[in-house]
């Protein structure tokens, strides 16, 4: 997309309201010019913006959770930010501009839609469309180089996440239990270690054991067909639902949850869950 060229154009666009990406890539530009940016913008590199690109992820995946489909749009505007942000960066450094990356990932589409965009009938279940996904994401990847069966798989996704994609990539080739009942046993003997690592053992080790378990139980997730990072971010509202009710009834008492004991608002919390249980009937 091509930027004004003259600062009185820049500004033109930039204070457009219905100037849209072109306005956003001209104050991105702005905001890192070396002469007149702001000194922030301008100090960044990838790897001081990545973990802004990896929350504000998170923070539409929240909006989402909470169904605030009001803040929405300006969620998605920050992560929309965040590839504006790299992109210029890369075209600071001569690598690639904004227009590479839109051409990189309207080419991978069209290229893993072939019953959309080809020749391909578009008579398949949904299952049957994933799994030809993953064998075009496959052939993409032997023809770039030869890989390792886990090669390719972020670093920097949620550990769940992560867990979940290492692992459906080993059940590929056959290294998986085939059934949920092997996974439960094993989920057994790793708290076993665990409990055993707690008593005996160093804390690297009980980190360790810590983990394995972890890595198990993203696995029982797996094979249950539940994404192990939204059970655990609805577990998470849960708590903060029934724990806010704690403090509620605690208020009416004129109390705060530092004047009560673990006594009084575990029986409240009971009283929260069954609340909960009752109005869903």
């Amino acid at each position: 997309m091509p930027l004004p060229h003259s600062d009185a154009a820049s500004d033109i666009l930039v204070r457009d309201p219905q100037g849209g990406m072109p306005r956003l890539l001209e104050i991105m530009r702005r905001l890192r010019d070396p002469d007149s940016g702001c000194p922030w913008d301008i100090a960044q590199n990838f790897a001081t913006i990545a973990p802004y690109t990896i929350e504000e992820a998170h923070e539409v995946a929240d909006a989402i959770e909470r169904q605030a489909w009001a803040e929405l749009p300006g969620e998605l505007g920050d992560l929309l930010f965040q590839t504006v942000y790299h992109a210029q960066m890369a075209e600071d450094a001569g690598m690639f501009g904004f227009d590479d990356v839109v051409k990189a990932i309207a080419d991978k589409m069209v290229a893993r839609h072939p019953h959309v965009f080809g020749t391909e009938s578009r008579d398949k279940t949904p299952e049957q469309q994933t799994a030809d996904w993953e064998k075009i994401k496959a052939a993409e990847r032997g023809a770039k180089a030869p890989a390792r069966v886990l090669d390719g798989v972020a670093l920097g996704l949620p550990g769940l996440t992560r867990a979940v994609k290492l692992q459906n990539r080993a059940a590929r080739v056959g290294f998986d239990w085939p059934s949920t009942a092997e996974v439960v046993d094993k989920i057994a003997e790793e708290a076993a270690e665990l409990v055993e690592a707690r008593d005996q053992m160093t804390e690297a080790e009980v980190t360790e054991e810590f983990g394995d378990l972890l890595f198990v139980m993203a696995n029982l997730a797996r094979h249950l067909k539940v994404d192990p990072e939204a059970a655990l971010r609805a577990a998470n509202a849960k708590f903060t639902r029934r724990f806010g009710r704690i403090e509620d009834w605690l208020a009416e008492a004129g109390k705060t949850p530092k004047d009560s004991d673990l006594a009084e608002m575990d029986a409240l919390w009971n009283r929260a869950k069954a609340e909960e249980k009752a109005a869903r009937r």
